[in-house]
C-alpha cells in the first residue's frame, strides 16, 4: 500500500504573492465592483481566510491594490531622462494621463474611493505621497534649470496636479466636450507651462 502524497504548504510570502496578483486580476477583469474578498480568493485557489490570515480582510487587500497603483503612477511620473527639464516636465504630465487612460481602474480606486474602506492606512499614504513626491522632485529641477519660477515647488506640483487629475477625471468620465480629448489635454500642459513661465 502507498503512503499518500502529502502536499507542501505554500510559503506565506508565496501566498500574498499570490492574493496580490490574484486581486489585479479581479480588478483589472471586473471592475472594482467586483473585487472581493470570494472573488480574489477564488482567483488564488486559496481559502477565503487566506484573504483575513495573510492581509487582515478587505481592507488589507484593498490597501494591496492602492500601494501597487501609487508605486506604478510614481514609476510613471519619475521614468523621464529627457535632459531638458521643460520637456521632462511635460513629459511627466503625458505620462499621468497614459498611466490613468491605460488603468482606469486602478485610478478609479486610488482617486474616487470605488472600493470603500473602513480604515485608512498610513502605508497607503506613504506610497500615494511618493507618487506626489515624483511630480514634486520634476518641478524642482525645471526650476533648477530656469525653466519654470517655481519658488514653492509642492505648492506648483499641487497646482499641476489639481489641473491634470481633473483633465484626466473628466476624460475617463466621457466628459470631454472637445473633439480631440489628447490635443485638449496638450493644450492644457501648455497653459501650465505658460502659467510657471518665469
Amino acid at each position: 500500500m502507498t503512503e499518500p502524497v502529502r502536499r507542501s504548504r505554500t510559503p506565506s510570502a508565496d501566498v500574498e504573492r499570490e492574493l496580490c496578483a490574484a486581486a489585479e486580476a479581479v480588478l483589472v477583469r471586473e471592475g472594482p465592483g467586483g473585487v472581493t474578498i470570494r472573488a480574489v480568493a477564488a482567483e488564488a485557489g486559496i481559502a477565503p481566510m487566506g484573504v483575513y490570515n495573510r492581509l487582515g480582510g478587505k481592507d488589507g487587500l484593498v490597501d494591496v491594490l492602492l500601494i501597487k497603483g501609487f508605486d506604478r503612477l510614481r514609476e510613471a511620473i519619475e521614468s523621464g531622462r529627457e535632459p531638458d527639464m521643460a520637456v521632462r516636465l511635460r513629459s511627466c504630465g503625458m505620462r499621468y494621463r497614459e498611466f490613468a487612460l491605460a488603468n482606469p481602474n486602478f485610478y478609479a480606486i486610488m482617486f474616487e474611493d470605488a472600493i470603500p474602506r473602513e480604515h485608512d492606512s498610513d502605508e497607503v499614504h506613504e506610497h500615494a505621497y511618493g507618487a506626489f513626491s515624483a511630480l514634486v522632485r520634476n518641478v524642482e529641477l525645471a526650476a533648477a534649470a530656469g525653466v519654470i519660477a517655481a519658488p514653492e515647488p509642492v505648492e506648483a506640483a499641487q497646482q499641476i496636479w489639481s489641473a491634470v487629475h481633473g483633465a484626466v477625471s473628466l476624460e475617463l468620465k466621457g466628459l470631454v466636450l472637445t473633439p480631440d480629448a489628447a490635443a485638449t489635454y496638450r493644450d492644457i500642459i501648455e497653459t501650465l507651462m505658460r502659467g510657471l513661465a518665469p
